[in-house]
């Protein structure tokens, strides 16, 4: 179920096995540019077509590292909602991501839980991919309200334990 701009989902919402639906984005040069541009990376490898094929080997530009976490964050609070909050994810990324690329975001509750302080937790693994291959694999915590009258945004110090 997809959230975007309405209500969160709360933990008694999701179960490990649940999976999230999936994102897909046409991969322009603009975005890949742009991507580069507001996380201020400046490398020719996601601008100059040139030098990333001859210097680099690759087929095009390709996304940047910052670009693909903002897709991913984008997709996990696309999933839980405006009180959503994640508190880690890692990722291992594979082959680039170049324009003409359409991108699809997968994803599954791995599982649930509530820790010691109260937090509802969900943790995902979450795919990317690309012409039917996966090219970055990812792992995320992300706290969920416990009932439809906890925020887990309101939790600081102590009480916010990613």
């Amino acid at each position: 179920m997809s959230n975007a701009g309405t209500q969160s989902l709360t933990l008694p919402d999701v179960s490990a096995g649940d999976t999230l639906p999936p994102l897909v984005h046409e991969v322009s040069t603009t975005s890949v540019v742009l991507g580069a541009l507001a996380s201020r990376d400046w490398r020719p490898m996601h601008h100059d077509r040139d030098f990333a094929q001859q210097r680099n080997g690759t087929r095009d530009i390709f996304m940047n590292t910052p670009n693909q976490a903002a897709w991913l964050e984008r997709y996990i609070t696309d999933w839980g909602g405006p009180r959503a909050r994640i508190g880690r994810y890692r990722f291992r990324m594979g082959d680039p991501i170049c324009p003409g690329d359409t991108i699809v975001f997968s994803g599954e509750v791995e599982s649930t839980e509530i820790d010691d302080v109260g937090c509802a937790w969900a943790n995902l693994v979450i795919t990317l991919s690309a012409a039917n291959a996966v090219k970055t694999r990812f792992s995320a915590r992300v706290a969920l309200p416990a009932d439809a009258d906890d925020n887990p945004w309101s939790r600081t110090g102590e009480q916010w334990q990613p």
